[in-house]
């Protein structure tokens, strides 16, 4: 038994290990900017942003500061203002958003060009004055984490400076017109600025948030594995260059909806591949798909009679067999029964590009369907290419051959043996009986709700040397 000293060093050897690793997330949803653009594009639809530009009261805020405040000059335009009887932004569109790292590098720039045709009408003319306005909003995406040290992402510094206002009268009508109308403008310098911030901005900060929240949301949509099911939940956000990387946290639940397996940050290697221009990726960490593809197969038992099933292998078992027993292979009859036992859960073993899916196999030769004992027992380590591919919105997983790595005999009615006797005729029987199984039940494979939800068709998949990572196709 080991002494309390024993105890101590090794709990300190292991806080020391652990002190000094680095802490991997079970997944990691990787958002570029195309999502990010998209997504607030949206939201800003859905909250009428071009109406609010539509309905901004230009008339009323160059009315508050006539010509800078100066007395003599903001009577004379006063008196000028009072010929303007109506004032309004009659279109405006909002251009294509960029976005990009803040100059701070902290952060995400996202500017939301802004271009405006607004209307001036007075006694003087009888058509409408147009004045085109184009400006831009800005704000940026930053990580905040709060006094109990928990982030989030946030939408802050929503502005719009005069840099970016250019204003200009798109028909020109009359040297007195054309004077008037220069004036509204040099107005509407310092007031249109001010005016996007107050009565634009708010719409950009509840958009944004629309958005975060749908995200979020979309994340925690149960994966289905059959009857049990895969949840992500987000663990902390991060921006790294022009990508919001989102770390999630994963759990495994029953039918009943009992978590059977946490997957939490842990020392287990992540490679979170570069985002290029895939609009995002979804990064799952070898233990969690290992378990995902454990939970779609599960142990089982399988029972064929073999002479009515595959009557060549069952000739070639007993021809086989005859080389150990000749007195075994007479016993075999046209009920000989072979039963296939996995064992415990497959392993999911990732590399670069390529997997393989490794398993315990118990087999049993009995020479009748009635008999009680089998004639051997074979312990066979087995291990299989795993093949995947995206079909639609699903990731799908299919088991090309079994290779019989290692027999051993487990126990024998015949005589002991050695098992590579039998090695080529019990992979055949696995590849025959096994194999088509248990691609049947990978067969309907998983959907990725992420995929169609953006609006893409399919998804693509590729892996690296720990870790399997989704993506949409490229079209």
């Amino acid at each position: 038994m080991a002494g309390p000293f024993t105890v101590t060093l090794l709990c300190g050897l292991l806080a020391a290990t652990l002190t000094g690793a680095t802490l991997n997330p079970p997944a990691v949803l990787s958002l570029g900017r195309e999502i990010i653009k998209e997504r607030l594009t949206q939201k800003l639809n859905d909250h009428n942003a071009i109406d609010i530009l539509q309905q901004l009261p230009l008339l009323n805020s160059v009315r508050e500061r006539p010509a800078g405040g100066i007395p003599v000059l903001g009577n004379v335009l006063n008196s000028i203002l009072k010929h303007i009887t109506w004032l309004k932004v009659t279109s405006a569109n909002i251009l294509q958003l960029q976005v990009d790292p803040s100059d701070e590098s902290q952060g995400l720039a996202v500017k939301i060009p802004l271009d405006m045709v607004a209307g001036l009408n007075t006694p003087l003319v009888k058509t409408i004055v147009e004045l085109h306005m184009e400006t831009e909003v800005q704000a940026i995406i930053r990580v905040n984490t709060s006094e109990s040290g928990h982030a989030h992402l946030v939408l802050a510094d929503c502005s719009t400076s005069g840099g970016t206002l250019r204003i200009s009268l798109l028909h020109k009508v009359s040297f007195l017109v054309n004077s008037l109308a220069n004036k509204v403008m040099n107005l509407l310098v310092p007031a249109l600025p001010k005016l996007v911030k107050t009565q634009l901005c708010p719409v950009v900060k509840a958009a944004f948030e629309d958005a975060r929240t749908d995200i979020l949301r979309l994340v925690s949509v149960p994966v289905s594995l059959g009857s049990d099911r895969l949840e992500f939940d987000v663990l902390s956000p991060a921006i790294k260059g022009n990508v919001i990387q989102l770390e999630l946290g994963a759990k495994l639940l029953d039918p009943r909806g009992d978590v059977t397996k946490w997957f939490n940050k842990s020392a287990i290697s992540l490679t979170v591949p570069y985002l290029d221009s895939t609009p995002f990726s979804l990064t799952v960490r070898q233990d969690v798909a290992n378990a995902a593809v454990a939970v779609l197969l599960p142990p089982e038992e399988l029972v064929v009679l073999l002479d009515y099933v595959l009557p060549e292998l069952a000739r070639r078992l007993k021809s086989n067999i005859n080389v150990i027993s000749e007195q075994a292979a007479n016993q075999l009859g046209p009920t000989q029964m072979v039963k296939i036992v996995t064992q415990g859960t497959p392993e999911l073993l990732l590399d670069q590009g390529s997997a393989k899916v490794a398993q315990l196999i118990v087999l049993e030769v009995f020479a009748t369907n009635e008999a009680h004992r089998p004639f051997f027992t074979l312990g066979i380590e087995a291990s299989s290419e795993a093949q995947f591919y995206t079909k639609d919105d699903r990731l799908m997983l299919n088991l090309n051959e079994i290779s019989s790595d290692r027999i051993h005999l487990m126990n024998s009615g015949i005589g002991l043996f050695n098992p590579e006797l039998l090695k080529n005729i019990t992979t055949e029987i696995l590849v025959s009986v096994l194999l088509p199984n248990e691609n049947g039940k990978l067969r309907s494979g998983i959907q990725i709700p992420l995929v169609k939800a953006w609006g893409f068709e399919e998804a693509s998949s590729f892996l690296t040397k720990d870790s399997l990572v989704v993506t949409p196709a490229s079209s």
